[in-house]
């Protein structure tokens, strides 16, 4: 595990698909990006907002999706327990995993910590995607377990860190990208 230092940069994934009180989930994204620039840390790189399509298949509306590079001085379990607060300011519900929100916000990488450990790591980025649908970590993972398969994480990640490192599969943000099948990348669509 890495230790994380002062002023260190994270990665977060913001997600939704439901229009709740007339706020669509693009604006709700950006409402989101303002309260975390209060209480996380400084926004130094945003992406396009992205369309993109529900998963799993069905589950849904399409997506509003984008990610972020924030400066903070938090602790990666402070950083989540934050985002999860704006998650429920914001009207999050976890109903049903994988199912519709109104926000998610997903902390991928904090600098280049492994967290708790790089076993833990290794069983929750392996898992089958029959398990993951039901099951899911009581732990704080990262670099979050699922990056190197999501285009709707990737695509954006790109705009903002293409050249970021995972630090366990040694892999570009640009390089998991270009790995995906094109018919992936190009269902995320920029807004």
């Amino acid at each position: 595990m890495s230790a994380c230092s002062k002023g260190q940069f994270s990665l977060i994934a913001l997600g939704g698909n439901v229009t709740s009180n007339e706020i669509t989930p693009e604006k709700r994204l950006l409402l989101a990006m303002d309260r975390i620039a209060e209480t996380v840390g400084d926004i130094t790189d945003q992406s396009a907002i992205y369309r993109t399509p529900c998963f799993p298949a069905g589950a849904g509306p399409d997506y509003a999706n984008a990610v972020i590079r924030v400066r903070t001085d938090l602790e990666p379990a402070d950083i989540l327990t934050r985002l999860h607060e704006i998650e429920a300011a914001f009207g999050r519900e976890r109903v049903q995993r994988w199912g519709e929100r109104t926000l998610d916000l997903d902390l991928l990488a904090v600098g280049d910590a492994v967290l708790p450990d790089r076993a833990t790591w290794d069983h929750w980025a392996g898992l089958p995607l029959d398990d993951q649908k039901v099951a899911a970590p009581d732990q704080l993972i990262l670099p979050h377990p699922r990056i190197q398969d999501r285009a709707f994480v990737l695509v954006p990640l790109c705009d903002v860190a293409p050249d970021w490192t995972h630090p366990v599969l040694g892999k570009t943000a640009a390089d998991m990208c270009a790995a995906l099948p094109a018919e992936q990348r190009a269902e995320v669509v920029a807004l």
